[in-house]
């Protein structure tokens, strides 16, 4: 029970060290797979409401763009005051579009968050004076509370922060989940009249949930940013956000951890594939999802509590036989 309890953090102390025993490169793909992970994870809560989100780049864009701002017009450097302004940037996007967003479902709510997205990246491209334009904007290396990390430290450095980032931001939304709106939410997805009828605001859970999905979007975008140091237009295309939807898909909505783990497989298969099929890679990653849709169609979290169930089943057996 002890375990169970305390197996996230035995899980983060664990990546925390394997991280550290990697080579660099693997240690930036980590890195950039858990600062997109925070935006998968923002798919999966509105897909815990019966919602897909094809607009998630709205959220990680203004999140990376309020940090080049910051860098660019008032110097401000620190990593703990970039992740403030990442995540109060996808806040403020959500908080305005949130109202209309929770007005719609299905299909219309998938289209508006894409029509959203895609504003964002009309004026990021058009507005070169402000945002560099295609061009984008380079981010020079963060500071930790004023400390400048020595170059053969500093990838080391933003790995941990982000990995802290991250855990904190799984631990608020493990929470959520457990929580009275958290199981509102879920009540929603499977009957939304009936929520009405117990008196509960339909508009207003959805509308605090996306207001969530906001904020850790924009807090996925300054880690993304300062870890790559580079920002285009790019980040709210509309691809950008089909990627996060399919690694949803490919990590499954079973657990808070799922679509850490899906980011992580994502970005260390799409390097991969790089590599070896540099003109046909999205084909591979095609025929990984069929792959998944046709024998796990809960993603790999499927997969893994299919194993741990039948290791469970072979030690109760093995103890029996003793």
């Amino acid at each position: 029970m002890k375990l169970r309890r305390f197996g996230g953090l035995i899980l983060i102390a664990g990546m925390a060290g394997l991280g550290l025993l990697l080579p660099g490169w693997s240690r930036f793909l980590l890195t950039l797979a858990l600062a997109r992970g925070l935006l998968v994870l923002g798919v999966v809560l509105l897909m815990q409401a019966g919602l897909v989100s094809f607009g998630q780049g709205l959220f990680f864009a203004a999140g990376a763009y309020a940090v080049g701002f910051a860098v660019r017009d008032l110097g401000l450097r620190d990593a703990l005051v970039g992740v403030a302004l990442g995540a109060g940037a996808g806040l403020g996007i959500a908080a305005l579009t949130g109202p209309l967003l929770a007005r719609y479902r299905g299909i219309f709510f998938a289209m508006l968050t894409l029509a959203f997205s895609m504003i964002l990246y009309g004026i990021l491209v058009k507005a070169y004076w402000i945002t560099g334009g295609t061009d984008g904007l380079r981010i020079p290396p963060p500071t930790f509370l004023g400390w400048s990390l020595p170059e053969e430290h500093l990838g080391s450095g933003l790995y941990l922060f982000t990995l802290a980032c991250t855990g904190v931001m799984v631990f608020l939304i493990f929470r959520y989940l457990r929580s009275p709106l958290g199981y509102t939410v879920r009540a929603i997805r499977d009957n939304e009249v009936r929520v009405e009828y117990l008196g509960l605001s339909v508009s207003r859970a959805l509308y605090i949930t996306v207001l969530l999905v906001g904020a850790m979007g924009g807090l996925g975008g300054a880690l993304s940013a300062m870890s790559v140091g580079h920002i285009d237009p790019n980040l709210a295309y509309w691809t950008t956000s089909g990627e996060f939807v399919f690694v949803a898909l490919l990590g499954g909505t079973g657990n808070v951890f799922a679509p850490l783990a899906g980011s992580i497989v994502f970005e260390f298969l799409r390097t991969y594939a790089y590599k070896y099929i540099p003109y046909t890679w999205q084909m591979g990653l095609g025929l990984v999802m069929l792959a998944i849709v046709g024998f796990a169609p809960g993603g790999l979290w499927s997969l893994y509590e299919l194993i741990a169930r039948r290791m469970s089943g072979w030690m109760w057996s093995w103890k029996r036989g003793v």
